[in-house]
């Protein structure tokens, strides 16, 4: 092992932090300083899940839990890679912005930030990459070893920052068996109380080739331990994240949200960097959403009817204006008001992982998983659902057309 790299992933490492996942996580103490800084502490106060705790109660732990365990598994995999021949095409300083980003990855994450992206807000790895370049942290990751703009541009692939070393890294960070992945399903299977999400993480991480173009490679042996990790977030997707009860509560918010925009009640910018308090504080004091309060004491929206994907134009129901306008259609038939229509939004289980032993890609591979198979699980969850207040539920029970209504509205998008 390159000295200069060995050095920069094992001396100095004295600073423990006890994770209820991972047991001791140690980083060094420049690198501590990070996660005592303001933006990194409001991670403390973002539920990892949204949410979730509402259906598992133990679904509590936060964004900077999170962030921590991915630091500790990206620590190891590098550690595993340059053991396994990575150092030629590494640089300490290199090294050092892969862990810092990989503690700093989720800096930008404000509350149901994933369930936005729809609608006119930065993504959260852009503002992570903002905050990065900002005192206190650009200070706070050079005293690290790091170079804040690598690390900002690891996280933020909008950066136009060059290198291969780069891209290496970028790959390692959004891959199929990247630190984020391996850590968000272990940790949330652990706190949600189900089996789904437990991987053998170090068997995974001791098999991994690195090449510096695709990130890692792995060999046949590893197959199993991919499909088990594209069946698991299946299944936690399906169970979890994607709850009905999950959906509803999130597509309420997301229309308190858009309602609050287009209304000018609110900025974009007034969302970004807020904690999950402080997302409700903003929504129910300052546009009187009387969505956000139901959400805040668990009054979620009931599922008055589930059609499945292939019945309705998915493209056409994507477009949030066109679900707006449908939404309201649906009211004025029926004599409510209250009325959501969600739609889950588009998930990858593509791998992009190179078999080497048999000199083809994952979906050609011997895997039982092929690339449509990998497909007929998504679509499966895709499914479409018509939400209503509690208070109407009545009311659409003794509507005997109101299954006719859907179908005249809803399908005719087909």
């Amino acid at each position: 092992m390159n000295k200069s790299i060995e050095a920069s992933l094992t001396e100095d490492y004295t600073h423990p932090v006890r994770d209820a996942l991972w047991g001791h996580i140690y980083m060094t103490e420049k690198q501590a300083l990070l996660t005592e800084s303001s933006p990194f502490v409001k991670l403390c106060r973002i539920f990892q899940l949204g949410p979730v705790f509402h259906v598992y109660p133990g679904a509590t732990h936060t964004r900077a839990s999170h962030s921590i365990g991915v630091y500790h598994l990206g620590r190891r995999l590098l550690q595993n890679l340059v053991e396994r021949g990575a150092q030629s095409s590494l640089t300490s300083e290199g090294v050092k912005s892969f862990l810092a980003a990989c503690l700093l990855h989720d800096l930008g994450h404000f509350p149901y930030t994933h369930s936005l992206k729809e609608l006119p807000l930065v993504s959260h790895e852009s503002l992570t990459g903002a905050i990065i370049l900002k005192e206190p942290i650009k200070s706070l990751v050079a005293g690290t070893g790091a170079d804040p703009y690598l690390t900002a541009a690891i996280v933020d692939k909008e950066m136009t920052l060059c290198g291969d070393e780069l891209y290496f890294y970028r790959k390692l960070m959004s891959g199929a068996l990247d630190p984020d992945k391996l850590d968000y399903l272990n940790r949330d299977a652990r706190y949600c109380g189900v089996p789904y999400g437990a991987q053998d993480v170090d068997f995974i991480l001791s098999r991994l080739i690195p090449n510096i173009e695709r990130g890692v490679d792995i060999d046949s042996r590893l197959i199993p331990n991919v499909e088990s990790i594209l069946f698991s977030k299946y299944l936690m997707y399906r169970t979890v994240y994607w709850h009905r009860q999950v959906r509803a509560a999130t597509a309420m918010v997301k229309k308190a949200i858009l309602n609050s925009l287009e209304s000018c009640k609110i900025t974009g910018d007034e969302l970004y960097n807020l904690d999950d308090n402080g997302l409700f504080t903003l929504l129910g004091e300052k546009t009187g959403e009387p969505l956000i309060e139901a959400v805040r004491e668990g009054r979620f929206f009931i599922t008055a009817a589930e059609i499945p994907h292939e019945q309705v134009n998915l493209t056409a129901m994507r477009d949030i204006n066109c679900r707006c306008e449908l939404e309201k259609q649906i009211e004025t038939a029926l004599g409510i008001k209250g009325v959501i229509i969600d739609i889950p939004e588009p998930v990858s289980f593509e791998t992009g992982l190179f078999v080497v032993d048999e000199g083809r890609s994952f979906g050609e591979s011997s895997s039982a998983f092929k690339t449509e198979t990998v497909n007929a699980f998504i679509q499966t969850l895709y499914t479409i659902r018509i939400f209503i207040d509690q208070k109407y539920k009545d009311t659409i029970k003794t509507n005997t057309n109101f299954y006719g209504i859907l179908d005249k509205i809803i399908k005719r998008e087909a």
